[in-house]
């Protein structure tokens, strides 16, 4: 058991711990070992008078003149603390994560951070596989020698993982046009109504004859279910057709990342939407 010092506004670098211990990895203790190891609970641990797990501690603690630490007593803190005189660790080492804004230590630029997610990798395989299935070349020399073999892998799942991560807000999903799974959602209001559900369908058909990827919402559940579900799956567009706006000649378009509703004639729905899409979609392959 090790326990990690780190200065309160910096984070703790898993792999640089590892390392530093010369282990394959480490793992954060639960609640219990924390608890069992510090007499205290998760919050109130702290380096003086801590026996027992091996202290690492960060040179950014280690210049730390006057210190705030837990005393490793249910809602206690000590202050004053001074490392060195206080508590001393048994290997200092640089353990914690770097933070945008610091300088680089090669060229001393500040450093910039994004978020990130792994959708792709490549890995060399070396001579392991071709030697047991006798995939050969011959050299230049007229020698024989397995080839050195790689492979590459994309993550469909991890993509996709990625752009919801990306896109999304408080009420669902957010797709952008060029990989949603649809990109427009006709949603007839009640579907028991034979009017509204014969423009739904008409609208639909037109969307999939233009070559628009369209999905319909025909399920016999309240409005208010439809939305939320809509809103949920975030396709860029929903078109909601309602008895109300049908019988001013209209439907309702909606715009999924801007949250815009608007009404559109019901004879020009299906150009105006189509007309979105391509511009959406033209706009992405163009890197827009």
């Amino acid at each position: 058991v090790a326990a990690a010092l780190v200065r309160g506004d910096h984070g703790l670098s898993r792999p640089k711990l590892a390392r530093a211990l010369g282990v394959a990895g480490v793992e954060l203790a639960g609640p219990e070992v924390v608890e069992r190891v510090t007499g205290a609970p998760v919050g109130f641990a702290g380096p003086v008078g801590l026996d027992g797990p091996r202290l690492v501690a960060d040179p950014a603690v280690m210049a730390v003149a006057d210190a705030v630490a837990g005393a490793n007593q249910a809602d206690a803190h000590l202050v004053g603390v001074v490392p060195g005189r206080d508590f001393r660790p048994a290997l200092v080492a640089d353990i914690r994560e770097v933070a945008a804004g610091e300088p680089c230590p090669d060229c001393g630029e500040e450093l910039a951070g994004w978020t990130g997610i792994e959708v792709g990798h490549i890995f060399k395989l070396g001579i392991k596989y071709s030697e047991q299935f006798g995939a050969e070349y011959t050299g230049a020399d007229g020698q024989r020698r397995p080839l050195v073999m790689g492979c590459y892998g994309i993550g469909v799942s991890r993509a996709a993982a990625a752009v919801v991560e990306k896109h999304h807000d408080p009420d669902g999903i957010v797709w952008p046009a060029a990989v949603a799974p649809w990109h427009v959602l006709v949603l007839p209001v009640n579907d028991r109504d034979e009017a509204v559900r014969a423009a739904a369908e008409e609208i639909y058909d037109g969307l999939v004859a233009a070559g628009v990827e369209a999905v319909l919402d025909d399920r016999p559940e309240r409005a208010g279910v439809k939305f939320k579900d809509a809103d949920l799956c975030g396709l860029p567009w929903r078109v909601t057709v309602g008895a109300r706006a049908l019988a001013e000649g209209a439907a309702e378009v909606r715009t999924r990342a801007a949250g815009e509703t608007r009404r559109v004639p019901l004879a020009g729905v299906v150009d105006q939407v189509t007309a979105e899409v391509r511009q959406a979609l033209a706009a992405a392959r163009a890197g827009a």
